[in-house]
């Protein structure tokens, strides 16, 4: 990989609703920062303007909560429409308590709120309105990389990209939701170190790893920078979505 990058947050953006075309904005985005696409540029693309831009909005006083949903919201001091609409994108609640619930949204990511949010959700009409995560992250990497380069005829990579906190440590950091055009994971096991001794478990969280990196230009509140080109990676590991970056149960020790 190239020792040399550059992370740079495209300009231009403006706020996103339902049905905009993000690839053409992505590009209007590239020539108001005075770039052009290049083959191997990764763009970071935040997932709330790719969630709003599949109005995936739910406005939260159309939900008719659960019995259970009604229970669980006693205990974690919640609206029960809130946890209502948690509970229809969880596989499962993994941990509860006041003002905080963790689950294990549909996809396999364990995270607080099923990655529900209320932040950067303008309320323009006085609706209080929460934003889903994609139905799937990987597609819609897909989708915009293909319409990206049907358009301008270069080799560019897509990560959909999220804050999240981790497990025993404090603090987000940014990940990657979806990916296409570049390997999400890299396999090590099998080459050697430096003193040639082959790896054996190591993998690389390489769409994590850029994600994270775009993070400290995207920022996590009003920075309003929300598509961040990221320019002088290689690699050669066959492409892989985000999808092989969550831990299959079986090799979970903690589940």
């Amino acid at each position: 990989m190239s020792a040399q990058l550059t992370i740079t947050g495209l300009a231009g953006v403006p706020l996103i609703k339902p049905g905009d075309d993000l690839g053409a904005i992505a590009l209007a985005a590239y020539a108001a920062s005075g770039l052009a696409p290049a083959d191997g540029d990764v763009l970071v693309v935040a997932q709330k303007i790719v969630s709003k831009a599949e109005d995936r909005v739910v406005d939260v006083a159309t939900v008719e909560p659960s019995e259970r949903a009604i229970a669980l919201a006693a205990e974690t001091d919640k609206d029960p429409r809130l946890v209502e609409v948690i509970l229809s994108e969880s596989r499962r609640i993994v941990r509860h308590r006041p003002n905080l619930l963790i689950a294990e949204h549909r996809r396999g990511w364990v995270m607080a709120n099923a990655g529900i949010d209320h932040s950067n959700v303008a309320p323009s009409d006085g609706v209080e309105r929460v934003l889903l995560l994609p139905i799937d992250p990987d597609g819609s990497a897909l989708a915009l990389q293909r319409r990206l380069v049907e358009a301008c005829g270069k080799r560019l990579a897509i990560i959909i990209s999220d804050s999240f906190g981790r497990p025993f440590r404090r603090g987000t950091v940014g990940i990657a939701l979806g990916a296409a055009g570049l390997p999400a994971l890299i396999d090590w096991r099998g080459h050697p170190d430096l003193f040639g001794r082959k790896l054996e478990v190591t993998e690389t969280g390489f769409a994590d790893e850029i994600a994270a990196a775009a993070s400290l230009v995207q920022g996590q509140a009003d920075e309003g920078t929300p598509i961040v080109l990221v320019r002088g990676l290689t690699w050669s590991a066959p492409e892989a979505p985000a999808a092989a970056l969550v831990r299959p149960p079986e090799h979970d020790l903690f589940r």
